[in-house]
């Protein structure tokens, strides 16, 4: 087993206690597209507040089914598990059954981190040229997404049932209980759903047939506010409540993700039975960087998250970020120069370590980020950065891969202090857009550099048979100095994800705001290209200054989903990202 431990100093933080409940029938309004309070960023959203436990997740379904795990005397994991599948059903163009997750699990009698590594796996039959044309070019990326070539072997109940099979404290089964219900019997059609679904963002729904008989019956598109029924859905969640994994990756079910995916009408794929049979969820030591006073710990590779955050927080350790209103035109440009400066290091290193030679230590050592944080100038945009020497680094090139926002994000704390940090995903809004009895199969090998080399020179993010495909997913825990939890995070988002994560991070630990108060704040991003900053937010009013010191900006939504738990010594106070259709509940 891979353990790490750690010891830092306490910090005590008091905030005000704030009780709230929901039922398990509410439905949230989409958040989206409204005009924000100024005062906050985005609306003027309240932290909530518990003395036992508490669950953040993207629908108040998956929130309900979580709490009801949490208030059986189930465990954190107990409860992700809940929330998982009944988000599967409920939130399907972002997660599900079909696609992976990377998980942070905090064991807090033995103060024991580990993590579980539930990304999907290349099919053994695949080759690096599996999204190249006849020409040897990478096709268009849209045209790589639909259909069976795109789809990974799906991770996240591998790695769930791992996790379970060691703190899991409720039998499987019961888990199932909340999401067969719904399936059996229908939940109500949220905003956000039927706006994704009425936008076709992801040309396959309407392309594939069993994807399209679901979301639009009759030919005509679901709307919120409508039961939506999936009984084939509730006939596999018995299965696997009954019979665990085996029916998933060498039985019945096994039998319909390989016939769906090798004779799908749009770019068959190569997954086959041997594939599923042999796929294995691996535990993984956590990442984990200083920052300030505390200890940052994220997933490492084959996701760039762990490392990107902690590279972001680290290069602007330097910095007196306090002295200044968080959304200061001097801190924003310091933000996104850290950022850039990630995100090539990022681009060019961070591949699956089981098959590449990812020189993690050397990229959060913090001889490496004192160095790099040198070529950051206050006045200047430093335009596009390149990729540093770290110790151990190999020379290879830069990655061209595509990861698109259609992701969940769960924060769990139990009642024994064990928390939860899960970021799972099917990759893009519907993923392939292959519909297997009722869930969704992830289009995650699109995340590989669709082309093996640039320049002539090896990617390291290279397609190559039962590879895991690089990630930007960020679930964080940090940790006060005397090795005591202080926060559970994460995000959807893409790429965006690292900045999403690492902003709400600076907004606890530099501003001591509460975590409500941190997610609410502007969203701004740089990926090493041009400064976004989120629309309909006074943050847009930087841009002149920012353009003033040569930043490329643009203005657009930048639709986060963060889901952040703060373990103070008065409770649990947890925020909910309300871009999208969060929800807290605690007791």
């Amino acid at each position: 087993m891979s353990r790490f431990y750690f010891s830092q100093r306490l910090t005590i933080i008091t905030l005000s206690l704030v009780l709230s409940f929901y039922t398990q029938a509410e439905v949230v309004k989409v958040q989206e597209d409204r005009e924000p309070e100024a005062a906050t960023g985005v609306n003027t959203q309240q932290a909530v507040k518990a003395k036992e436990f508490m669950v953040a997740a993207a629908n108040p379904y998956a929130s309900k089914a979580g709490f009801n795990i949490l208030q059986k005397g189930g465990s954190a994991i107990d409860a992700a598990i809940a929330v998982q599948l009944v988000l599967t059903l409920v939130e399907p163009q972002s997660s599900g059954i079909g696609g992976g997750a990377f998980i942070l699990h905090w064991d807090k009698s033995k103060k024991f981190l580990t993590t579980f590594d539930g990304r999907e796996t290349a099919p053994s039959k695949a080759t690096s040229e599996l999204f190249l044309d006849e020409n040897g070019n990478a096709i268009s990326w849209i045209k790589a997404v639909v259909g069976g070539r795109s789809v990974g072997v799906p991770g996240v109940l591998a790695a769930l049932k791992k996790a379970h099979e060691q703190y899991g404290k409720l039998a499987w089964s019961e888990l199932f209980v909340d999401a067969i219900e719904l399936a059996e019997h229908g939940f109500i059609v949220s905003p956000r759903l039927e706006k994704l679904v009425a936008m076709q963002f992801n040309p396959g729904i309407t392309q594939l047939p069993e994807i399209r008989k679901y979301f639009f019956p009759n030919n005509v598109a679901i709307k919120a506010g409508e039961r939506l029924i999936n009984k084939k859905l509730a006939a596999v969640y018995r299965s696997l409540a009954k019979d665990g994994l085996t029916p998933f990756y060498n039985g019945w079910i096994a039998e319909k993700i390989i016939d769906a995916v090798q004779k799908s009408p749009i770019a068959p794929g190569k997954l086959t039975r041997d594939d599923l049979a042999n796929y294995q969820s691996k535990e993984r030591p956590a990442v984990c960087g200083a920052y300030r006073t505390y200890n940052v710990c994220g997933m490492a590779p084959p996701s760039s998250g762990g490392v990107a955050v902690i590279q972001i927080l680290g290069q602007l350790a330097s910095y007196d970020l306090a002295k200044n209103e968080i959304d200061n035109v001097k801190n924003v440009h310091l933000f996104t120069q850290s950022s850039r400066l990630a995100f090539a290091d990022r681009n060019r290193y961070i591949a699956d370590s089981d098959f590449v030679s990812v020189p993690v230590d050397g990229l959060i050592a913090p001889q490496y980020l004192a160095k790099r944080a040198k070529l950051i100038s206050i006045e200047q945009d430093m335009g596009k950065a390149f990729a540093g020497q770290p110790q151990g680094a190999l020379v290879q090139a830069d990655d061209l891969a595509f990861e698109l926002p259609s992701t969940s994000h769960i924060s769990i704390v139990d009642k024994q202090g064990n928390a939860i940090s899960m970021t799972t995903s099917v990759e893009m809004a519907f993923g392939s857009a292959l519909m297997v009895e009722g869930f969704i199969l992830n289009n995650q090998l699109t995340d590989f550099s669709l082309s093996p080399k640039v320049n002539g020179m090896l990617v390291a993010n290279r397609l190559e048979p039962l590879k895991r495909p690089r990630s930007s997913m960020a679930p964080t825990m940090v940790f006060n100095g005397n090795g005591s939890l202080k926060l559970v995070v994460g995000s959807p988002g893409g790429s965006r994800i690292i900045n999403y994560v690492a902003k709400t991070i600076l907004g606890v630990i530099d501003y001591k705001l509460d975590p409500q108060l941190a997610i609410n704040l502007p969203n701004v991003t740089n990926r090493n290209r041009v400064t976004t900053l989120e629309k309909g937010t006074k943050i847009t009013a930087l841009k002149s200054a920012l353009e003033a010191k040569g930043h490329k900006v643009i203005i657009r939504d930048l639709n986060s989903g963060v889901h952040a738990i703060e373990v103070t010594e008065t409770g649990l106070i947890g925020g909910a990202d309300q871009r999208r259709e969060g929800k807290v509940l605690g007791l």
